[in-house]
């Protein structure tokens, strides 16, 4: 590969005036620091943030293009986000964002379940232009996904074929995999 793949990594929190250091914040680090993976971090605490950051990216930031992975860090539910109390279904979402995400893997951390019938999923993917969907159909109030979200972060790095990634994943990763539900939509 000629050249690094990005992750923007949009993280909801009750409120965005305060300043903490999440887990998600600390994994980004090291992955940067130990495996060369850039990333960009924001917060949101509407739905107005959350397209704010997005655009801000997409119009703003020149190398948009290098971003690949969509890195969602939110509660919800199998069709849904929720974002200071409030629930936006993923249709919602890709209308807001519709064609602007050409290419682009949105993966979900597993502090939200990705449960989608493939008509869901293939109008997500239709409108954004988004290359993939993915996430876990299990949530886990003592487990989290970072982990293996960094290890699916790193092998996007190093292979552009996503079915290659996925079967990779399961081979180092099979029982994590299983526990948590990893599931690709493309």
């Amino acid at each position: 590969m000629d050249q690094d793949k990005f992750i923007f990594c949009l993280e909801a929190v009750p409120d965005i005036e305060t300043h903490t250091t999440t887990e998600v914040v600390e994994h980004l680090e090291l992955l940067a620091m130990n495996q060369g993976v850039t990333s960009i971090y924001k917060t949101c605490d509407t739905i107005e943030g959350l397209e704010e950051s997005l655009g801000a990216l997409l119009y703003d930031d020149h190398n948009f293009k290098d971003y690949e992975i969509i890195y969602l860090v939110m509660q919800g539910q199998e069709n849904s986000i929720c974002i200071h109390d409030y629930y936006y279904s993923l249709e919602e979402i890709a209308e807001i964002f519709e064609g602007k995400l050409k290419g682009k893997i949105v993966h979900f951390a597993n502090e939200k379940v990705l449960d989608l019938s493939n008509d869901e999923a293939q109008y997500f993917i239709d409108v954004t232009g988004a290359r993939a969907i993915s996430g876990y159909g299990a949530e886990f109030d003592n487990v989290s996904s970072i982990h293996l979200d960094k290890v699916f972060f790193s092998l996007c790095q190093e292979d552009d074929d996503l079915i290659q990634v996925v079967e990779e994943l399961h081979q180092k990763f099979y029982a994590m995999c299983k526990l948590l539900d990893f599931r690709l939509y493309y």
